[in-house]
């Protein structure tokens, strides 16, 4: 019987890892999958020997983290000595995934790496950690096998997950009485991010885009998906500053932008999540500005937006930083909304990078290569 340890580091991972445990499970029903995770993980059988936590190290923290960082290392690094894993799969959070891999090579694992660090963008000279800590590494993006077949490291293109979790062909209408809307009428999903920071900058600006949108067309109704990972007072605080009505959704980005004619998203993988689904999109980000500086120092890219990212050009609008004001939202969207020949053009972009993501089925891909491999 095999026994394969999964590590992610936080929401999205949890969901990443319990779709290739599934997938593992399918595979091989005898398999045994532990892991650090969360709750998506358990519900997907996976035997947890400990909740994740998000433990981002980039920008400063308190003694107070450092202290749970380090405690974590060593349970981590126990961890991997306690029991006969036959494989550890690391998923995204490269921050501490890469430094417990050189834990777990240490400890003889074979060492898989699903999602990979985004070297392309920022740090390249990770790439010499990765080469020495995993044995395999599983890329969800397609340019990014190029980079690691050029430094001889052992990598497959799976396909990205979303595939599995988002279809193009949602039943808006549906979705929309499901939220007591109208299945006319101009909508607009609200995605501020994931993390706490994240939506104390970027809520506001949201918000102020909308009430200008509501002034423009009175008729407009605002959808906002909160993440499981923020907290209910946080998002009332915020909203009921508004001077519009604006609908809380939990747990549920997909279907909200899917009754959408348009969303205003937080950089992340939420807006491939939109272009898998098709619906037009505005990317804005905001961050303090020390952090703002070290990322101009550091990043090489010429866009942050995933989605302009896998297409090769600017197929969504990008508003950072300083241009990340409630002024220029609205007026973006309003360009896009009164353009009919710029929103369908997006469309078309978008679809060209939902099919540049590959097919569905990246977790099944990925398990039969961790399992092969264990086999082998």
């Amino acid at each position: 019987m095999l026994r394969i340890l999964i590590i992610t580091g936080e929401a999205s991972g949890d969901l990443h890892g319990a779709s290739l445990a599934r997938a593992l499970k399918a595979c091989d029903p005898t398999v045994e999958v532990a892991g650090i995770g969360g709750s998506a993980m358990r519900e997907a059988g996976v035997r947890l020997v400990e909740e994740s936590g998000e433990f981002d190290v980039i920008g400063a923290v308190g003694p107070l983290m450092v202290f749970k960082v380090i405690r974590r290392f060593l349970a981590v690094r126990r961890l991997f000595k306690a029991e006969p894993w036959d494989a550890v799969v690391f998923i995204d959070h490269p921050g501490l995934n890469l430094r417990y891999a050189y834990f777990a090579k240490a400890a003889g694992l074979r060492v898989f790496y699903y999602i990979a660090p985004q070297i392309w963008a920022w740090r390249e000279g990770r790439i010499h950690w990765i080469k020495r800590r995993v044995d395999h590494v599983l890329v969800v993006l397609p340019f990014e096998k190029a980079i690691y077949d050029q430094a001889q490291i052992p990598c497959t293109f799976v396909g990205h997950p979303l595939l599995d979790a988002e279809s193009p062909r949602h039943d808006r209408d549906r979705l929309r009485q499901s939220f007591g809307l109208p299945s006319d009428g101009l909508v607009i999903a609200l995605l501020p991010g994931s993390r706490k920071r994240e939506v104390e900058l970027l809520l506001p600006v949201l918000i102020e885009a909308a009430e200008k949108l509501a002034q423009w067309d009175p008729r407009a109704r605002f959808l906002l998906a909160q993440a499981p990972t923020i907290n209910d007072r946080l998002i009332e605080l915020l909203v009921q500053r508004a001077r519009i009505p604006i609908q809380i959704v939990k747990e549920r980005a997909g279907d909200v932008m899917a009754a959408a004619d348009l969303a205003w998203v937080a950089s992340g993988t939420a807006t491939l999540q939109a272009a898998v689904i098709g619906t037009p999109l505005i990317l804005i980000y905001r961050t303090n500005a020390l952090t703002f500086w070290l990322a101009c120092v550091l990043i090489r890219v010429k866009w942050i937006g995933l989605v302009n990212l896998v297409a090769g050009r600017t197929v969504v609008p990008e508003l950072i930083q300083w241009d990340a004001t409630g002024e220029r939202l609205y007026e973006e969207a309003r360009r896009l909304l009164e353009d009919r020949w710029a929103y369908d053009e997006m469309k078309r972009g978008l679809a060209k990078v939902r099919a540049a993501l590959g097919q569905p089925g990246a977790s099944l891909r990925a398990a039969e290569i961790v399992l092969a491999s264990c086999r082998a």
